[in-house]
């Protein structure tokens, strides 16, 4: 196996712990909002749900580029 597929697959585990960094800011930030004024919950709920869908999204692109980098699926 190609040394550069280990720094291939090493670029997107950075992107996922991006997308991990991400997600806990989306959640933190919907903990303070809920917590400051309650009456919003319902509207930044759906807001939340859609934006924690896209940052896994992300890192789960991410992951599989990685595992098709790994396993010599572009050869």
């Amino acid at each position: 196996m190609e040394p550069l597929a280990y720094i291939g697959a090493s670029v997107c585990a950075l992107s996922m712990m991006a997308a991990a960094w991400g997600v806990a800011k989306l959640w933190m930030t919907i903990i303070t909002t809920v917590g400051r004024n309650p009456q919003v919950k319902k509207d930044v709920d759906i807001y939340g749900w859609a934006g924690f869908a896209a940052i896994e999204a992300i890192a789960l692109y991410a992951l599989v580029i990685a595992l098709i980098m790994l396993t010599g699926g572009g050869e």
